[in-house]
C-alpha cells in the first residue's frame, strides 16, 4: 500500500455490464483530484478523459490491447512524475485482452511502481491474466447486477414491464446485454432464437425442412455483426491515416487491417454464441413450464408462446435439447466449422423433440 492507504494496483473483476469501467473512472477521479487546487475542474477532465495524469488504455475497436500501447501509455509514463496532480493513474480496460507479451511488458512496472503511480486493471475474465499480474493487484469483485434493479432501470427507460423483467433475467446481471435485448437488433435476435427452436419442434417434411435451413438466420446475423465491427475498425483507420507520416503508413495500415479481421471474427463469434445461448434459455423455460414451475421462467413476456411450445412435451427430452445447444457452444469455441456444427445441432434437436 502507498502511504495514503491506497494500493498501487487494483484488479476490478466481475461479469460484463456490472459497472467496472464507471467505478474505475470514479476511483481515478478521486485519486487525481485529492489535493488539487480546483477539484471540480480536475474531476471534470478525468471523467472526460482529458486529464494529463490519467492514462486510459483499452483495445482499439474490438481487438487486443497492443504491447506498444502498454509500453508507451503505461510503462514509459509510469516512470515520469505527474504533470499537475499528486498522482498518476493508469486504467487498462479489458485487461484480459492483453496478450502475454503485453502483460510481461506491464509486469516489471507493477513490481516496482513509482510512489505516485496507481494502476486499475478492469477485467471480465481475470483467468486470462498471468498469475504474476493478478498476484500484484488488490482484487475488487463486482457482482452481477440484481435482476430487480435492471428491471427497474429498463422500465425507467420506457421498456414494458414484462419485457424489462425478461431481459433482466436473460442478461444474468449484465446491464449492457439487458439493454441490447430489450429493443432494436437485440429484440430481433431474441425472436430469431425463439423461431429457431420452434423450427425443431414443429413437424414438417424432411426435405422441406432441410431446404429451409432454419439455422441460417443465426449465421447471417453473426456475419452482419462481424461486418459492422470490421467496418468500425476500418473507419478508425481512415481517420488515423491522415495523422500518420507517409513513411510509416504502410505498416500502420497493415496493423489495422489485421485488427479489422480480428474484430470481425470476434464479433461474429460473440453474436452466434448469444443466439445459441438464447436458444438454450428457451429450452430451459420450456422445461420449467412442463414441470409446472412457471415462476422460474426467464422469457416472462412470452408466456403464451412458451405454453404452446411446451404442450405435450417431455421434460427429459427438452433437457437433452438444452444440453445439445450448450455442447455446440463449447464445440464452436474450438473453431469447428459453423455451418456443419449448426446443421448437425438442428438435426439432432429435431430428432430429440
Amino acid at each position: 500500500m502507498s502511504a495514503e492507504g491506497h494500493a498501487h494496483a487494483y484488479l476490478y473483476h466481475g461479469p460484463p455490464g456490472t459497472g467496472k469501467r464507471e467505478a474505475a473512472r470514479a476511483f481515478a477521479a478521486e485519486l487525481i483530484c485529492e489535493g488539487a487546487p480546483d477539484p471540480a475542474d480536475s474531476e471534470r477532465r478525468v471523467r472526460a478523459g482529458v486529464h494529463p495524469d490519467l492514462s486510459w488504455v483499452e483495445p482499439r475497436g474490438a481487438h487486443e490491447v497492443l504491447v506498444e500501447d502498454v509500453r508507451t501509455q503505461v510503462v514509459r509514463l509510469a516512470a515520469l512524475r505527474p504533470f499537475e496532480a499528486e498522482r498518476r493513474v493508469f486504467v487498462i480496460a479489458e485487461a484480459d485482452r492483453m496478450n502475454d507479451e503485453s502483460q510481461n511488458a506491464l509486469l516489471k512496472t507493477l513490481e516496482e511502481p513509482g510512489e505516485f503511480a496507481h494502476f486499475v486493471l478492469v477485467s471480465s475474465s481475470p483467468g486470462r491474466l498471468l498469475p504474476t499480474i493478478v498476484s500484484r493487484c488488490r482484487p475488487v469483485r463486482f457482482k452481477p447486477v440484481p435482476a430487480a434493479h435492471i428491471t427497474e432501470l429498463l422500465e425507467g427507460e420506457g421498456v414494458e414491464p414484462a419485457t424489462a423483467l425478461a431481459c433482466a433475467r436473460l442478461a444474468s446481471g449484465n446491464m449492457d446485454r439487458a439493454r441490447y435485448l430489450a429493443a432494436g437488433e437485440g429484440a430481433h435476435q431474441r425472436a430469431e432464437a425463439e423461431q429457431a427452436v420452434r423450427a425443431t419442434l414443429q413437424p414438417s417434411e424432411d426435405a422441406e425442412w432441410v431446404l429451409a435451413e432454419p439455422w441460417r438466420p443465426l449465421l447471417d446475423r453473426a456475419a452482419k455483426s462481424g461486418a459492422v465491427a470490421e467496418d468500425a475498425v476500418k473507419h478508425e483507420l481512415e481517420e488515423r491515416l491522415g495523422d500518420e507520416p507517409k513513411r510509416g503508413r504502410q505498416g500502420f495500415k497493415s496493423e489495422f487491417e489485421l485488427q479489422a479481421r480480428r474484430a470481425r471474427r470476434r464479433s461474429h463469434t460473440a453474436s452466434l454464441d448469444l443466439s445459441l445461448e438464447l436458444m438454450s434459455l428457451w429450452f430451459r423455460d420450456l422445461v420449467a413450464v412442463v414441470s409446472g414451475r412457471d415462476a422460474q421462467v426467464f422469457n416472462v413476456d412470452r408466456a403464451d408462446e412458451l405454453a404452446a411450445d411446451a404442450a405435450g412435451r417431455d421434460a427429459g427430452q427438452l433437457i437433452d435439447c438444452l444440453e445439445l445447444c450448450e455442447d455446440t457452444r463449447r464445440r464452436l469455441e474450438r473453431n469447428v466449422l459453423e455451418d456443419l456444427a449448426l446443421e448437425a445441432l438442428f438435426r439432432r434437436l429435431r430428432r430429440g423433440c
